[in-house]
């Protein structure tokens, strides 16, 4: 994983407020060379001995409603770069064209499946394919759609420096966000005002503080906390 030079960044990106994060990254520079090789190992790892569940969660999905098996929408990842993200479909086919794009827990758009596989994050699986390909990364920040991308503050643009991630900080204090969404009226405006800035504050501190084994730490934690749903 390199780092582009200040002068190559996009020119949104290139403001005083992204700076200070962008120094400390590129002092970092071994750290995210060795973050992208073992990116590559593990996810091939994983993606080969994941397999048959892989397979299993296509028939149940397939079964339970109309549709494909993954879902891909476009999400925004490294210099703001757009990627078609892959995960389980949790939801009704084309459930974007029929709702919000951010989802509550009582989403009457979610499937039967859908519900079992969210519930323990199995609809993130497929990102290991991302991961190997380079559009994502196990700890980083969770890759938005360009719509809440174009919300973000000066600041915020610094999470950009790196790519989408699958499990955060911010990923684990905030699991349970659709279910602050359920009662909100404007579940977007909600989350665009209110949720997001939170989640950027923890995901701007990940910045800071980026090193090969606190990253190793946050993925245990990821574990760790889907085992005490």
């Amino acid at each position: 994983m390199t780092l582009r030079k200040w002068e190559e960044l996009p020119q949104y990106m290139q403001v005083k407020e992204v700076r200070k994060y962008y120094d400390i990254l590129y002092r970092k520079k071994n750290s995210l060379l060795l973050k992208r090789m073992f990116d590559i190992a593990v996810s091939a790892i994983l993606l080969f001995l994941l397999s048959p569940l892989f397979l299993i969660l296509a028939i149940v999905i397939k079964a339970d409603s109309k549709g494909p098996v993954f879902y891909r929408q476009v999400r925004v990842t490294q210099y703001g770069r757009k990627f078609r993200i892959h995960k389980f479909r949790s939801m009704i086919d084309r459930a974007d064209e029929k709702g919000s794009l951010v989802t509550a827990g009582d989403d009457s758009r979610i499937t039967r499946a859908g519900r079992l596989i969210r519930d323990k994050r199995l609809d993130e699986l497929p990102q290991l394919i991302d991961v190997l390909q380079g559009n994502m990364t196990f700890v980083g920040v969770r890759p938005e759609v360009p719509k809440y991308v174009k919300a973000y503050t000066p600041e915020m643009r610094a999470t950009l420096l790196l790519p989408a991630g699958i499990t955060s900080l911010a990923s684990i204090y905030y699991k349970d966000e659709g279910k602050l969404l359920d009662n909100a009226e404007d579940p977007e405006r909600i989350y665009i005002e209110e949720i997001l800035p939170k989640k950027m504050e923890w995901n701007l501190r990940g910045i800071e503080g980026v090193g090969f084994f606190k990253e190793i730490e946050v993925m245990f934690m990821t574990v760790f906390s889907l085992w005490r749903e």
